[in-house]
């Protein structure tokens, strides 16, 4: 029972990353709308996605780095 608890709590770290790229790729594409018809705010949009798909796959680094730090301190005691 607790097993199954931990896992649906433990974080997929590849599907975290490939959500963030997604909105990168998401992202690129808007500020190419934006600037092909014109559109300021499509533009704008696109950019801040970019940005928040880069900052979430830095978060997820650093996740991911802590947790592997963690994994490793327990397997040492």
């Amino acid at each position: 029972m607790t097993e199954e608890i931990k896992d649906e709590n433990e974080v997929n770290h590849t599907t975290e990353n490939l959500k963030s790229v997604g909105q990168m790729i998401v992202g690129e594409l808007e500020v190419i709308g934006g600037i092909l018809t014109g559109d300021p705010v499509s533009r704008a949009e696109g950019e801040f996605n970019v940005e928040s798909g880069i900052l979430h796959q830095e978060a997820n680094k650093n996740l991911t780095a802590g947790n592997e730090a963690e994994a490793d301190e327990e397997q040492e005691n």
